[in-house]
């Protein structure tokens, strides 16, 4: 690769590495300077098995928050979901790949091929893979076009001690394969990144991590006040709900197991469940069995915006990389308790931003909500704090700003280019056609 390619974008480095000077200030306004040649970007290639949940709005929010001055960003991924026209929209350009299926298929064959063959003609600089089968397809066609830099981001481990032995083992299987297929793994929290390193799936010193962000200014500070009546909670009683897909991951049962332990205590509560899911009428059936109301909303575009309404936030998840709906809980300001998987407890800090309790364990689960229900200063303090540590933390020029430097060490680039942010619901000006679809 020519030095040239390279060579930074329009704009100057904000600091710089060691042995690098920093540039002097110009020595008049840019307006009055002759119009500065256009630089070449640095490609980027996101590729992800789905645009979906809490992996693919990570992934949205990294291709849209770069600075379109410096990046040239691209995702690739299976079809569906809402996240494509938002991609397209912010002026990522897009490939959707009909074969790119979340389970594995002998169409994957192809998908690799194509991937291939997207990777040569476009010439990416940088491949970051996301997910299970993104990351093994994606590393392996980056690794045989050569690509100079390779980034894989863990959002959770694609293996878990619920599913088929034989799967495990495939899926553990791949992602060892492909680990040194990747210059730099990236993980959303620091117990992912523990247990990363313990299974195998990246060396010693090659994990860094990068906090998932969230679109801070879509999460409410404050309840809208007819919030609650939306939900189906009348005046005066404790609002108790989750948001997520109700899956077996999600373990929705158990939510429904701890809501009817809850309301026998403390009578006036309801308990709301916002998403779908294939579980929907399981959870319907127990609820009716048990005796207690679970409001279930379906699908609902502006769920970041109800979190803010609840009394309380309860995740029941069986195993979850961070939780996306449990940090937006925690933007709003929401007592939240959740079960203690995978990188969850570095969000929930026990008894400083909510209580943790273990996974199958309803009635562990129903003790800690009455907890917070029976100490509603403490677990308003629990809320503050929640909402202090993610504005802190988790916006997407943090996590933008955390990329940049990442893909700026692997390129031997002195410096960070200084971060601009971009929602995914904005439109940006770059030099190609931001709403154009690409085929690979």
């Amino acid at each position: 690769m020519s030095n040239r390619a390279l060579a930074p974008a329009a704009g100057r480095p904000d600091s710089t590495a060691p042995g690098w000077p920093a540039p002097p200030p110009r020595v008049c306004l840019a307006d009055r300077l002759p119009s500065q040649p256009a630089l070449p970007q640095i490609k980027v290639l996101h590729v992800i098995t789905r645009l979906q949940g809490g992996a693919g709005g990570n992934t949205l929010l990294s291709a849209a928050g770069m600075d379109p001055g410096q990046y040239e960003v691209w995702i690739v991924g299976g079809p569906g979901g809402e996240l494509w026209d938002r991609a397209r929209a912010a002026g990522v350009r897009t490939v959707e790949l009909p074969e790119f299926r979340h389970v594995l298929t002998p169409k994957d064959v192809l998908v690799l091929w194509r991937l291939v063959r997207l990777i040569r003609r476009e010439r990416f600089t940088i491949v970051h893979t996301h997910s299970a089968k993104g990351g093994f397809l994606g590393r392996l066609a980056a690794w045989l076009c050569r690509t100079p830099v390779v980034v894989h981001t863990f959002h959770g481990l694609s293996f878990h001690d619920r599913m088929p032995r034989a799967r495990h083992l495939m899926y553990r299987l791949l992602e060892r394969a492909t680990r040194r297929c990747a210059h730099r793994f990236l993980a959303v929290a620091p117990l992912v990144a523990r247990q990363v390193v313990e299974e195998h799936l990246a060396l010693p010193g090659s994990v860094l991590v990068v906090p998932s962000a969230v679109e801070l200014e879509r999460v409410p500070g404050e309840s809208d006040p007819a919030a609650p009546h939306t939900l189906g909670a009348p005046p005066g009683v404790a609002l108790i709900g989750t948001v997520g897909r109700i899956d077996a991951q999600k373990a929705p049962l158990d939510f429904v197991r701890m809501a009817a332990t809850v309301h026998a205590r403390y009578p006036d509560t309801v308990f709301v469940m916002i998403g779908d899911g294939p579980l929907e009428e399981d959870v319907r059936r127990l609820a009716a069995e048990l005796g207690v109301e679970v409001t279930l909303t379906g699908h609902r575009p502006d769920a970041a915006e109800l979190v803010a309404a609840l009394d309380i936030f309860v995740i029941t998840s069986l195993y979850e990389g961070l939780g996306r709906a449990l940090t937006e809980a925690l933007a709003a300001a929401r007592p939240v308790v959740a079960t203690a998987v995978n990188g969850v407890p570095d969000l929930v800090e026990h008894g400083a931003t909510g209580l943790l309790a273990e996974p199958d364990d309803p009635e562990g689960l129903a003790l800690a909500v009455g907890w917070l229900l029976d100490h509603p200063g403490e677990a308003a303090a629990m809320g503050r704090q929640g909402r202090e540590r993610v504005l802190s933390a988790f916006a997407p020029e943090v996590m933008c700003a955390s990329l940049d430097a990442c893909y700026r060490s692997l390129l031997g680039l002195p410096g960070t280019w200084s971060a601009q942010p971009v929602t995914p619901d904005e439109h940006r000006t770059t030099s190609a056609d931001p709403a154009r679809a690409y085929t690979a």
